[in-house]
């Protein structure tokens, strides 16, 4: 069996976890990431233009280096499910649910029995093209951290519930998502908002892991100080973006019109 659950281990050892959003169906970027040192990359299937295949080589990618691999899907479809956890991902980051029940369901698709109802097929990549040993459902369920963002109100109101929801092992913010669900559009600080993560913190601190995606150093110190434990900085496009806009920064002297030297 080829699962990592480098990350799952370390939340579950209480320490902190560093990724990033994967947007970019670009196995050299994952492998970047595994060398500097990232624990994890979340392939952005919702977001992003991933095929199945796509994100199986991604995976692959990311256990050349070590690095575990969370696929947040397009939604909380059974055959999107299915697919990534087949292709051996470490786990499942699910976007737009709107309730306990919800969550509940998607824990039936992402466990196998008796915790759910996971489609068997070891003769997939999870299960070494069946040659994974008898016990490769027991470990395939121990080793599956399934994750759902909390990017809406629905979601904040339902957060006391969602802790006591077995085998759910990160509540993941989302601030822009939130901020727009609120009625604060792009106003991740606006004290609606605040108070919206601070709730989900105090209730679920010491109960479940707890994520964000931060986008400086100042957030990262902060949310870790708070007790956040599951971390994505930005994404593979936004660091992308910040070095090129850096480096372009010295063409402008050589630019028509720049300044001279």
């Amino acid at each position: 069996m080829f699962l990592n659950a480098k990350v799952k281990r370390k939340l579950e050892a209480g320490e902190v976890v560093f990724g990033s959003f994967l947007k970019l169906d670009a196995p050299p970027i994952a492998e970047l990431y595994g060398l500097a040192g990232f624990d994890f990359v979340i392939i952005d299937a919702e977001h992003g233009t991933y095929t199945h295949a796509g994100i199986e080589n991604i995976v692959r990618t990311c256990e050349l280096v070590g690095m575990s691999s969370i696929v947040r899907t397009p939604d909380a479809e059974e055959a999107n499910i299915l697919h990534v956890l087949d292709s051996g991902a470490s786990g499942i980051q699910v976007p737009s649910l709107k309730s306990a029940d919800q969550v509940r369901d998607v824990i039936r698709k992402a466990k196998y029995h008796p915790l759910g109802e996971r489609g068997a097929a070891r003769a997939c990549r999870a299960g070494a093209y069946g040659t994974t040993g008898a016990d490769y459902e027991t470990r395939a369920n121990a080793d599956t951290l399934v994750a759902v963002h909390i990017e809406n109100k629905e979601m904040v109101e339902e957060v006391e519930a969602l802790c006591g929801i077995d085998e759910l092992d990160v509540l993941f913010i989302g601030p822009g998502d939130l901020s727009h669900s609120l009625g604060h559009p792009g106003n991740a600080s606006h004290p609606d908002v605040v108070a919206a993560i601070d709730r989900v913190i105090e209730v679920a601190a010491g109960r479940k892991h707890i994520g964000t995606v931060v986008a400086n150093k100042a957030q990262l110190d902060a949310y870790v100080a708070r007790g956040v434990r599951y971390i994505a900085w930005l994404s593979d496009m936004g660091l992308m973006r910040a070095a090129l806009n850096k480096a372009a920064e010295n063409f402008a002297s050589h630019r028509a019109g720049g300044e001279t030297a």
